[in-house]
């Protein structure tokens, strides 16, 4: 990936917000209360209704700005988009101390109509179930792609038919392919030479990796018999061996990687 296209496309820098306490040294009392009751809220980036869902993750303030961020999408067709609330917070404390990108570690949240989505150079997607788009949401989500923005989507167990067939109709002019072991997504920090790591077994089948490639690049990635996500979970969740979950953190960080130098 670009430099210009980390820095000038997805990072969109936020303009330093005046403080209100500064701008009391100079104006008189009764305009500085003024201003300060006339300021616009803060917008919340929680979806209503989600504080009481378990392991749900609210919104925080980014301490770096700069900083690459990731967010889970919040997706259609009734599938639990929220589920696994540790896997993200890990997964970025993970690459913040495992490799050189500067990664916001708080988990962020968008829908592909959130007019913040182009904020985001990495979507993160999983659950359990259906995963459907609007038109609407196909065209925006095409743009998104095709602009430079990546989406990975972690099957923790039914999405495999469901989304297959939305990946068609998302670029029914691509074929869906599984890639090739030799692919870049499995060499570009860790090497993978048999492919995805097999992390939660499901049917008895053999981890595959499935892509949308626009360009020569891969823009959706589909990761099902796998189960990474569950990986990057606190251990105590799925009690899975330390061995297992750190192959879960190193398949994470190929993919975070290749998305981002691609």
């Amino acid at each position: 990936m670009s430099e210009n296209r980390i820095s000038g496309v997805y990072w969109y820098m936020s303009l330093p917000r005046f403080n209100i306490v500064l701008c009391s040294l100079a104006l008189p009392l009764g305009l500085v209360l003024l201003l300060a009751t006339t300021a616009p809220p803060q917008v919340s980036r929680d979806f209503p209704g989600l504080q009481g869902i378990p392991n749900y993750q609210p919104a925080q303030q980014n301490p770096n700005p700069s900083a690459i961020r990731v967010a889970r999408l919040h997706y259609s067709g009734g599938g639990d988009w929220y589920w696994g609330g540790s896997a993200i917070p890990n997964f970025l404390r993970y690459v913040r101390q495992n490799s050189d990108f500067p990664v916001d570690t708080l988990e962020k949240q968008v829908t592909i109509m959130d007019p913040e989505l182009f904020k985001y150079p990495f979507l993160f997607a999983t659950g359990h179930g259906m995963i459907k788009f609007t038109a609407e949401e196909k065209e925006r989500l095409r743009q998104y792609l095709l602009g430079g923005g990546f989406l990975f989507v972690n099957d923790s167990y039914g999405m495999d038919r469901t989304f297959r067939e939305e990946m068609a109709k998302l670029f029914p002019e691509r074929e869906v392919t599984e890639l090739p072991f030799d692919h870049p997504i499995y060499h570009s920090f860790h090497d993978f030479p048999a492919g995805p790591p097999k992390i939660h077994e499901h049917d008895n089948k053999p981890p595959r990796g499935y892509a949308l490639i626009v360009n020569g690049r891969v823009v959706v990635y589909f990761l099902v018999e796998s189960d990474i996500g569950d990986g990057w979970e606190d251990p105590q969740v799925h009690n899975d061996p330390p061995e297992k979950r750190d192959e879960a953190f190193r398949m994470g960080l190929n993919i975070l990687t290749y998305a981002l130098l691609n």
